[in-house]
């Protein structure tokens, strides 16, 4: 029988997670840094620009996170 190799399942795994803390922590330094809880301007004032600002800050820094991840 042949040995399934169970190692690239995990390191997918590790690396989802980590990505997903590098991501948190650069979403809490902004929101450190701006003057308003932006997820309170998002969520109770509607405010649609500021969505799709953070919206591109997301997958701008996810896609650096990637990068940086795979090499």
């Amino acid at each position: 029988m042949d040995k399934i190799n169970l190692l690239p399942i995990l390191n997918s795994i590790l690396y989802a997670f980590l990505g997903f803390a590098i991501l948190l922590v650069c979403y809490l330094i902004i929101e450190k840094l701006t003057p308003e809880k932006t997820w309170q301007e998002i969520s109770k004032n509607q405010n649609i620009a500021l969505a799709i600002i953070f919206g591109a800050f997301i997958i701008g820094i996810s896609i650096i996170i990637s990068a940086a991840i795979h090499g």
